[in-house]
């Protein structure tokens, strides 16, 4: 029994012999009380030692919900919240809480003593082969043919309204009619900000869909530990995640990759509640979701990993590279079958993704 990610408790449960295609339900143990988010997993494990694997290999799992997920909205702040911050302008920089923005684009440039770029709104992935596909209507064509990876950002206003710092952006390919409209609502207090983002579209998408919705952004390259409270331990997307399960985890950067050898989109980490990325002595950034997201972490861009053909030709840079995404287009197997199926495609809607960002390890 996990709560929050964190053990609370454990024990054998014992079952009779199962003889092959008979079932036994077992009772559930009696669990202790948990508090926040808690789940229950039964792992099926080998009791001696196999020609095949050691005793202790996991054979099978299951995970059970045993609490809901604490609520994250605006009524669940604790009494002693501290009081909302005010926007104002400080010198050459816009001020709210531990944020500092840049007046002209609206981008986050610090927040606290940490240095950010973005985050920005962002729909491009590096296609995976079954994007690509072997079909004559591939869907990474789609994308290639709208522009989807060369989306141009314009700063449309940038504005202190009613506490808040909101920022109004168009989003679009060159030359073209469609465009999304972003709008970035930034408040907080002194410890944290919150970021509400409202996505609208503009002209006629038709049947076009996205590779991805959601943010970008870079922190110093020294912030590659990431230590998450979601789906994992493995990547996982929409429709290829049988294979992981709720929990906390922690590896470093490089750990996150999938190194497929053709490079593409990898690393995906679903419906986390909150992401750290930090350095080696635990100061760094906070990602908390409301209620959740998907994230990946890199040393190269979205653009390194499309262009590179080898894995020996992606090149770590000076940052980490952030993805804090709302949804994904589904992986499908277009490559030797059908694409994403209706539900898993990803179309352009009006959509919202809320996020809290703050510092840690700061004293």
């Amino acid at each position: 029994l996990e709560a929050e990610g964190l053990p609370v408790a454990h024990g054998t449960m014992e079952l009779p012999e199962v003889p092959a295609g008979a079932a036994v339900e077992p009772a559930l143990p009696k669990l202790p009380d948990a508090v926040g988010e808690s789940w229950l997993t039964v792992r099926a494990v080998l009791a001696e030692d196999q020609s095949w694997a050691e005793a202790g290999h996991e054979v099978a799992w299951g995970q059970l919900a045993v609490t809901g997920r604490t609520p994250a909205g605006p009524d669940s702040a604790p009494d002693s919240a501290p009081a909302p911050a005010r926007p104002r302008r400080s010198g050459s920089a816009v001020a709210l809480g531990p944020g500092r923005f840049d007046p002209a684009s609206g981008l986050l440039l610090r927040l606290g003593e940490l240095p950010v770029d973005g985050p920005r709104l962002d729909v491009w992935r590096a296609p995976t082969d079954n994007d690509r596909g072997g079909q004559e209507l591939a869907v990474a064509r789609a994308w290639l043919a709208a522009g989807l990876d060369r989306m141009r950002h314009r700063t449309v206003s940038a504005e202190l309204e009613d506490g808040a710092y909101v920022v109004r952006t168009r989003v679009a390919p060159a030359a073209t009619d469609i465009a999304l409209l972003a709008t970035y609502r930034w408040s907080g207090d002194e410890e944290s900000l919150r970021l509400d983002l409202s996505v609208g579209t503009e002209g006629d998408w038709d049947s076009l869909t996205l590779p991805r919705l959601g943010l970008r952004m870079a922190v110093p390259a020294e912030f590659d530990q990431v230590t998450w409270f979601g789906l994992g331990p493995g990547e996982s997307y929409r429709d290829s995640r049988q294979a992981v399960r709720v929990g906390r985890f922690a590896v470093d950067v490089d750990a996150l990759q999938t190194p497929y050898v053709m490079p593409q989109e990898n690393g995906n980490r679903s419906d986390a509640r909150w992401a750290t990325f930090t350095d080696a002595s635990g100061h760094g950034l906070r990602v908390q979701g409301r209620p959740g997201f998907d994230f990946t972490a890199r040393r190269w861009t979205t653009e390194d990993l499309d262009a590179a053909r080898h894995t020996s030709d992606l090149k770590p840079r000076d940052r980490i590279y952030l993805t804090l995404d709302l949804a994904h287009q589904g992986i499908g197997s277009g490559s030797c079958g059908p694409a994403a199926l209706p539900q898993h495609r990803l179309a352009p809607a009006d959509a919202l993704l809320t996020l809290n960002f703050s510092a840690v390890g700061v004293s």
